[in-house]
């Protein structure tokens, strides 16, 4: 068999643009030999001394919760239940669009974390600043690989030059199969580019949500 390469993944699951790349990087699992690893980070923490607007920085006063409830749920059980949580979260938060009443957050949570078969209780961890330091940690690791200027999702993977990051890809609705493992194959071409920083166009649609 071949060996499948471990592909580094830090989303926050506020952001419906990650949760568009990590359901491709699933995709790609299906047709290419990597295994991917799921790591949190913050927009909260990303914007807390950045010049945002004042609706982007409500949005944010929520998005630390589950970004704690996600870190609290790696200390009980390791980072290996992660991607099975952010796949709950993420279902709810995007796919049902449930992320729009915030009033609900708590409860959505509480569900997500049930059908991660995790213990419900640590949705306590929303309100609390226990976990911040290890949201922290993991942040700063992944933003440190790619930069201040961007956001999340941040992906790393060993290439033949060594270990190289990024930021996205970006992309809607998600490729699926041979198309999401040729993405890859370009994404780790271009990233894999010494001196290749940037490549972008103006989003034209919304995250397509199937």
């Amino acid at each position: 068999m071949t060996e499948r390469i471990p592909v580094d993944l830090w989303f926050d699951p506020f952001c419906p643009w990650a949760w568009m790349t990590s359901r491709w990087l699933l995709e790609v699992e299906r047709v290419r030999p990597i295994e991917p690893r799921w790591h949190i980070m913050s927009l909260s923490v990303l914007n807390e001394d950045k010049d945002i607007s004042s609706d982007y920085r409500a949005m944010l006063k929520d998005a630390m919760g589950p970004v704690r409830v996600l870190a609290a749920a790696a200390e009980k059980y390791g980072e290996g239940v992660l991607g099975r949580l952010y796949t709950e979260l993420g279902t709810r938060f995007h796919n049902d669009g449930r992320l729009a009443d915030r009033s609900t957050l708590r409860e959505t949570i509480a569900e997500a974390l049930r059908a991660a078969d995790l213990d419900v209780g640590l949705v306590d961890a929303i309100d609390s600043g226990d976990f911040d330091e290890q949201v922290r940690r993991s942040h700063t690791e992944g933003i440190t690989l790619v930069g201040q200027e961007v956001g999340t999702p941040v992906i790393a993977v060993e290439g033949a030059a060594g270990r190289i990051a990024f930021f996205g890809p970006v992309v809607t609705p998600v490729p699926r199969g041979e198309a999401a493992g040729r993405l890859w194959d370009g994404v780790l071409l271009v990233a894999g580019t010494d001196g290749f920083f940037e490549l972008k166009r103006s989003r034209t649609r919304s995250p397509i949500f199937d």
